[in-house]
């Protein structure tokens, strides 16, 4: 017994990010180097990072600003 093909009609289109290069606009968290979540408001990049910095607060993290390019480190 034959399986059938699975034909795609159209394709999904994706809106993967890359990790090693900053974002445009907007904000991002920075943990140990490595831009991870990107967020409209500085408000929302924060409330992010003061929860993973409670979480484990080892890690070393930063709000990054696409606009001005400032690196913002979270304490």
């Amino acid at each position: 017994m034959r399986k059938p093909l699975l034909s795609i009609d159209e394709p999904v289109p994706t809106n993967a990010t890359r990790a090693d290069r900053p974002p445009i606009g907007g904000f991002a968290t920075i943990v140990d180097g490595h831009f991870k979540s990107e967020f409209d408001t500085v408000e929302a990049a924060e409330a992010i990072g003061r929860k993973l910095k409670s979480a484990y607060p080892f890690l070393q993290i930063q709000i990054y600003d696409a606009t001005t390019k400032v690196r913002t480190l979270l304490s």
